[in-house]
């Protein structure tokens, strides 16, 4: 039979929540983009797993995206995706969001940036090179000065990730932009890479699953400046 799975992705905006049996996604549901995650995410799990027929502790597989991307949303989505699966024994699996992102890009680009923002003109960035169709070479993620990774890049390299928004215009005619529908991660992508590590066996411990966010919050920079 099919493993059961919950998919819940809140690095940014809009955040998602879907169900899926094995390889296929069953439904998924949209985060409302006005109101906090915190609000919605537990009451549209609930109407999820109504609408399959599906009860919580049937779950066998929670697959939660773990950043990197909105401190807030980040949060919420993992501790809840901890939480259930504590509470079920689901096994858990925290996915990272950029090699789920990278799965979106354009199939002739074989260098791709994923980017997202971090704050102060800066990006999250990390640099994926294609092995095959499905398969990436991945450079340590980093925090980067927009100027600095702008001088990094070339015509072979495409750029895809929520990080684009507002700054697609100050890229360089040459660089080849993925389509802004693909910018964010999707469900379906978290899934074949949350499943590559099923097959495996894996799980994550709950009580050590954290967020991605390699630095700290700006609310957190500024209280430790006081």
């Amino acid at each position: 039979m099919e493993p059961r799975i919950l998919i819940i992705e809140t690095s940014g905006q809009p955040g998602v929540v879907a169900l899926a049996a094995g390889e296929r996604l069953l439904g998924e549901q949209r985060l409302n983009e006005s109101r906090r995650h915190a609000r919605d995410l537990a009451p549209m799990v609930s109407a999820l797993l109504a609408k399959q027929g599906w009860r919580a502790r049937e779950l066998e597989g929670v697959f939660v995206s773990r950043g990197p991307g909105s401190y807030t949303g980040l949060r919420v989505g993992v501790m809840s995706a901890k939480t259930l699966a504590y509470a079920t024994g689901a096994r858990l699996l925290a996915l990272d969001t950029f090699p789920a992102i990278v799965r979106q890009a354009p199939s002739t680009a074989n260098i791709v940036d994923v980017v997202a923002d971090a704050q102060q003109d800066k990006l999250y960035v990390q640099r994926f090179r294609r092995q095959s169709p499905d398969a990436w070479e991945a450079t340590a993620l980093a925090i980067t000065p927009f100027a600095d990774w702008l001088a990094t890049l070339t015509p072979d390299v495409a750029v895809i990730g929520p990080g684009l928004t507002g700054i697609e215009t100050r890229l360089p005619a040459t660089v080849l932009v993925a389509p802004r529908e693909d910018w964010q991660p999707r469900a379906a992508s978290l899934l074949a890479l949350g499943m590559e590590r099923w097959r495996r066996g894996d799980r994550d411990d709950p009580f050590a699953v954290e967020p991605l966010y390699l630095r700290p919050s700006s609310a957190e920079e500024k209280w430790s400046q006081r």
